[in-house]
């Protein structure tokens, strides 16, 4: 299921310590936009949740969160320091959530991370590095406020469903390169420009997939465990998440996999460019060395050669050289070596 689409970049103002956005919800509507000093005294309110965009902020506005959410020293500890490998948490009655992000960084693949706190009545995203800007989520959600009242388990949705949307403009772009160098690959042997080429292309798919194969697993505990702030309604929405995870993951390993054979492909191509000159170069060899090896026989000098003697020698000597040059070259172009 897309909410948003992964293309769609929406400016976002970033105060100095690192705060994108910090709204309050009742029933799907944004009643009021906070100071993150006052986000515990919404957040205890019933019906209301609290939804808080950060972006590389500081340490004390984590520890600020810490105190008012009670969040667990570990989680903080992951979130201050970026680096994390894809995983769910459990603390308490709330989960830390770690994703991985993707987009293309000109010819490179650029990876960020999203972190996430899901508590009851909150949900706090912290972004680090390269990703893109989860403004258009946080629209969206508000333009159907019947849905966003479902919770903060909605929103923990709409996120992980953004971040794996994201993963597929850059799966289309590497598809669309894969299969022009596969093409061309067909055609003449790799340079050493391609082949590297090649090999940045696989070395970016693998850290793709080792940021999007953990997502897995923890798409799947949302959809199957009884975890806390999951309510059962939600489950088959994260299992569509699991699933578009997977296809993914499938449509990683396809490209790794075209792109060894592209490799293994110009080998042969190479090879059989080689053979070929190989035999070209045999051929001729062979067609020279007939009038070379005439020629040396007669070139001996010695007295008691007959033919030397022969008024009609030197012609028959060069008829036979022309006939058999060309009876070789006949049977070598016949067989394809020339």
């Amino acid at each position: 299921m897309n909410l948003v689409s992964p293309t769609a970049v929406t400016p976002e103002p970033v105060s100095s310590d690192g705060v994108i956005a910090a709204g309050v919800y009742v029933e799907g509507r944004r009643i009021a936009n906070i100071a993150i000093d006052e986000a515990a005294s919404w957040r205890n309110k019933p019906d209301h949740v609290v939804w808080i965009g950060l972006h590389e902020p500081e340490t004390a506005l984590l520890k600020s969160l810490q105190r008012q959410f009670e969040l667990h020293d570990l989680a903080i500890e992951d979130a201050d320091h970026a680096h994390q490998r894809p995983k769910i948490e459990q603390y308490g009655d709330a989960l830390f959530i770690v994703a991985r992000t993707a987009q293309l960084d000109g010819e490179s693949i650029a990876f960020g991370e999203t972190h996430l706190f899901v508590g009851e009545g909150y949900l706090v995203s912290v972004r680090h590095g390269a990703s893109t800007s989860y403004t258009p989520v946080r629209e969206r959600c508000e333009s159907c406020p019947r849905a966003l009242a479902r919770g903060e388990d909605y929103i923990l949705y709409a996120i992980l469903d953004f971040i794996v949307d994201n993963y597929s403009p850059v799966i289309e772009t590497i598809q669309d390169e894969v299969e022009a160098m596969e093409a061309e690959v067909l055609a003449s042997a790799m340079t050493r420009a391609q082949i590297e080429r090649l090999y940045l292309l696989r070395r970016d798919l693998m850290r793709l997939r080792n940021a999007v194969g953990p997502l897995v697993e923890v798409c799947r505990r949302l959809e199957r465990d009884n975890l806390p702030m999951i309510r059962p309604t939600m489950r088959p929405l994260f299992r569509d998440v699991t699933d578009h995870v997977r296809t993914i993951q499938e449509q990683i390993d396809s490209l790794r996999e075209v792109l060894a054979f592209a490799f293994e492909a110009s080998l042969l191509v190479g090879q059989a460019q080689e053979t070929a000159i190989s035999k070209k170069l045999a051929s001729w060899l062979a067609i020279v060395a007939v009038p070379t090896a005439i020629a040396g026989i007669y070139g001996m000098n010695f007295k008691n050669m007959p033919e030397l003697q022969w008024e009609y020698g030197y012609f028959a000597v060069i008829g036979v050289i022309v006939a058999i040059c060309t009876m070789l070259f006949w049977r070598f172009r016949h067989s394809g070596w020339l």
